[in-house]
């Protein structure tokens, strides 16, 4: 039989520490991982080899009460909702009226802080021992627990086995770090990615947005052809940078696929882009419009630039989603965007959220919207998206 949900937070996170998955990286490596230090202000900060300690406080609020929690100085052991078990996530869960959510991994000192660990052995070891012990986590609950896959930021083989090793551990998706080939911009290798996420039917997703420091900081696209001076005339000779010019999370990496033609190429192939809002979206898309029509003539002359069958937003509307929380303007302008292509979330345990009010958030923000669209954007888009085998409740 189907399950139903009332209220699936499309995205929350797993704040844990290293030590559940740290025992699944090779013994040689251990040294090497990433670990965690108590600051002397009592906050904990995690430790990547050459790198700064990075501090947590933002990401470890788990409804301790805004008079109690401090940007700074917080640890996971005073954290409700991190470093848990699984059967402890449930039980929050029920606390604060959700159904189920979808686990996004650490995020300040998470996955873009290991991408710094030298060694890509070490760092293909810590993804592949995270992954594992994710499985196991949502084991406890699959109908509750649906964890994402990280995807290495290294390359397209490494992206490609770590997908597989998602499917056979049973994970409700994966979470790209930057595009499939490790790279700052979509490059032809990285279709095999997407044929194959298709082929498996897994879910893809990005947190805010891809990953562009240091050398993926680069081009924006790919074009057929540059002039002999291109280098030195700055962002403003892209056409990628044009349309993005008023976007905000996740935008660029939108228009980056759609002007890439990855759209064309897939008509299937959606995804998430969690925790952007979504307010924003209506004003960025009329923006990219009015600039994409200002600016494709050159690119097409100039870089040899094709225009696609569709305008580059019509593929943005199309095929991504967008995750938010409390966001009642974003809510009313949702026509604007497409009520099937946004998810609720609680960003649960990070400040962003508001456990256990989590279902006063759904009162304020949804007052007045016709129940047949506030199920879609708090439970069905997820259910679809995540293909999972349910339906959605009053």
């Amino acid at each position: 039989m189907s399950r139903t949900y009332r209220y699936i937070s499309g995205d929350s996170h797993l704040e844990v520490l290293p030590d559940h998955w740290l025992p699944r990286v090779p013994e040689q490596y251990r040294d090497m991982a990433p670990h965690v230090i108590r600051m002397p202000d009592g906050g904990d900060a995690w430790v990547v080899e050459g790198q700064p300690f990075r501090q947590v406080a933002f990401d470890l609020y788990g409804g301790k009460g805004r008079e109690d929690w401090f940007p700074w100085g917080q640890n996971y052991e005073t954290t409700p909702g991190a470093d848990g078990d699984p059967a402890q996530r449930v039980r929050l869960q029920d606390e604060d009226g959700v159904d189920a959510e979808v686990l996004f991994p650490n995020q300040a000192a998470g996955p873009n802080f290991w991408r710094h660990i030298r060694s890509d052995d070490v760092y293909r070891a810590v993804i592949r021992a995270y992954n594992e012990w994710l499985a196991e986590f949502c084991s406890y609950a699959p109908d509750r627990l649906l964890g994402l896959a990280l995807m290495p930021m290294t390359n397209l083989e490494d992206s490609l086995a770590e997908l597989e090793q998602a499917k056979k551990l049973g994970l409700a998706g994966v979470v790209l770090g930057t595009f499939p080939s490790g790279k700052g911009q979509a490059t032809p290798a990285d279709d095999t990615f997407w044929r194959a996420a298709l082929d498996m039917q897994m879910p893809i997703t990005a947190h805010q947005e891809f990953n562009r420091e240091g050398k993926r900081g680069g081009p924006l696209m790919v074009y057929p052809r540059y002039p002999k001076d291109w280098d030195s005339r700055g962002p403003n000779a892209d056409l990628a940078f044009q349309m993005n010019r008023f976007g905000r999370l996740g935008s660029l990496n939108a228009i980056q696929l759609a002007l890439d033609g990855v759209f064309v190429r897939f008509p299937e192939l959606r995804i998430f882009f969690a925790e952007t809002q979504i307010a924003w979206l209506p004003f960025f898309l009329e923006q990219a419009d009015i600039r994409y029509n200002r600016h494709w003539y050159w690119a097409q002359n100039i870089l040899g630039w094709e225009p696609l069958p569709q305008k580059p937003t019509d593929y943005i509307r199309q095929h991504c989603l967008w995750g938010f929380q409390e966001d009642r303007v974003g809510v009313e302008l949702r026509h604007h965007i497409g009520v099937d292509h946004v998810l609720w979330a609680t960003d649960f345990p990070h400040q962003e959220s508001e456990f256990p009010h989590s279902r006063e958030v759904i009162e304020r923000v949804f007052a007045g919207v016709p129940e047949p669209e506030k199920r879609k954007m708090v439970a069905q888009n997820a259910i679809d998206f995540f293909h999972l085998d349910a339906e959605a409740g009053a």
